[in-house]
């Protein structure tokens, strides 16, 4: 085991507890503040139905056979995890807070508004509920409205509107049980589909209005930023997992052959087949084997996919940002990776779709494998666990050294180079100066004929 991954604050790890995998990633920060990826494991998951933990064992067991496969292609041992949380249990609502100051002459700072999203923690939930994000949207200053960070203005009266997320608290709880149960130290909890939008959105796509549609095995989320600011999240218990079982029923075969067809042969568009090539699929237990066309097998593909596209568009439709997404749809997770789904996800819903993939804040030095919506959620769970850690201090270059070398590769301790005592400071420049002029006579005194 390499020392210098051992217990090293700066290095996160994340994992994504998904109704069809259970997906570890490790990584940290590098030199020039991107993340790079040091390793990563990925194991079929059989203990969640629609992002909820169905049996803890077999949870367990997934994530300690991830975690494995994570710490041998990195080389570290990890002891402690950031984890999401997903699941048709979550909810979102709107609430309005006010706080009422003394001193209107005093600015507001940033205990003003801590002060303003801890009330928030205090409205009344239905039973079994907990909160799991308190998200500000705009703030109200007096009578000035549309302010996004009113610390350091003045006034007496401060208003905001906050986007309140909620989960259920068991569903919560089994989380952090299957995380310490597999023998891992629990750091926090994110909501999956807000990591998703952190890794694959861009900074200009949420400024614009975007609507984020993460196509899991057993849900698809929904989460609409408008201004920069998150506006709408929802989740539709539908998944990629319907479209195989509709497979399986249509062609009356089993549920691996059916995840198999549609995974080489599944297009999410009927018309978009050209060839319409006959697809044998084995039969069971010496039975005959049965054949489909690619053509009926995308038809049965495409009912379930435009179902989908139907509640996102009924969403949209709720949240009232219908005529305010200019960057369109961007699709991500397990079930974008579908042949054509962003032409469908256009033909359906009237806005321009790109297949979102979580390389963006990544370093250039990244494996292939992770270049996949697949592992959007885990990558925007490790970015989440990096801004809550505290880097460790550097230790700074002895002022007495003429010159430092930089570790590229660990970016934290630098290596010194012995070297004589350069004082700092105009007087030195000058001496410096005068020993050079008096160097050079006393060069050319030795060599009078040049003689060198």
């Amino acid at each position: 085991m390499d020392s210098q991954h051992q217990n090293n604050p700066e290095i996160v790890a994340a994992v994504d507890i998904g109704t069809t995998k259970v997906c570890v990633v490790v990584g940290r920060k590098n030199f020039i503040n991107k993340i790079e990826v040091l390793g990563f494991g990925k194991v079929n998951s059989e203990g969640v139905i629609r992002g909820v933990v169905s049996n803890i064992d077999k949870t367990v067991t997934a994530i300690t056979d991830a975690i494995d496969l994570a710490e041998k292609m990195s080389n570290t041992e990890i002891h402690q995890v950031y984890a999401g949380i997903a699941g048709q249990h979550i909810k979102s609502i709107q609430h309005q807070g006010l706080l009422l100051r003394t001193n209107a002459q005093d600015e507001i700072s940033k205990a003003d508004v801590q002060k303003l999203m801890e009330d928030m923690h205090k409205i009344a939930l239905p039973p079994g509920d907990q909160i799991l994000h308190v998200i500000p949207q705009e703030y109200t200053v007096d009578q000035e409205e549309g302010i996004h960070d009113p610390i350091g203005m003045s006034g007496a009266r401060l208003q905001s509107n906050f986007h309140i997320i909620t989960g259920n608290t068991s569903a919560a709880q089994n989380i952090q049980r299957c995380v310490e149960k597999a023998g891992l130290q629990f750091q926090g909890m994110t909501l999956e589909p807000l990591a998703s939008a952190e890794a694959v959105l861009s900074k200009e796509e949420k400024e614009a209005g975007v609507v984020m549609v993460d196509i899991g095995g057993g849900t698809t989320d929904v989460t609409i930023y408008y201004e920069g600011i998150i506006r709408y999240t929802s989740v539709i218990p539908l998944g990629s997992n319907m479209i195989t079982k509709d497979i399986k029923a249509g062609c009356s075969t089993t549920q691996e052959y059916a995840e198999k067809l549609k995974v080489r042969f599944g297009s999410a568009l009927a018309e978009e087949i050209v060839d319409n090539r006959i697809i044998t699929i084995p039969g069971l237990m010496g039975r005959e084997p049965k054949e489909i066309s690619e053509k009926n097998l995308a038809r049965i593909i495409q009912a379930r996919v435009e179902e989908i596209f139907d509640y996102v568009m009924w969403d949209i439709h709720r949240s009232g940002f219908e005529n305010k997404l200019s960057a369109g749809i961007v699709l991500t997770g397990g079930g974008s990776l579908l042949k054509n789904i962003d032409m469908l996800a256009e033909f359906r819903t009237g806005l321009a779709s790109r297949i979102g993939v979580p390389t963006m804040h990544l370093s250039s030095h990244y494996q292939d494998e992770i270049n996949n919506p697949m592992f959007a959620t885990s990558i925007g769970l490790l970015i989440e666990g990096l801004r809550q850690v505290q880097p460790s201090p550097r230790i700074p270059a002895k002022e007495t050294l003429s010159g430092t070398i930089i570790n590229v590769e660990d970016g934290l301790v630098p290596e010194t180079i012995d070297a004589e005592v350069a004082p700092s400071g105009r007087g030195w420049f000058s001496s410096t100066l005068e020993k050079g002029f008096t160097s050079l006579k006393t060069f050319f005194e030795d060599h009078p004929d040049n003689e060198f």
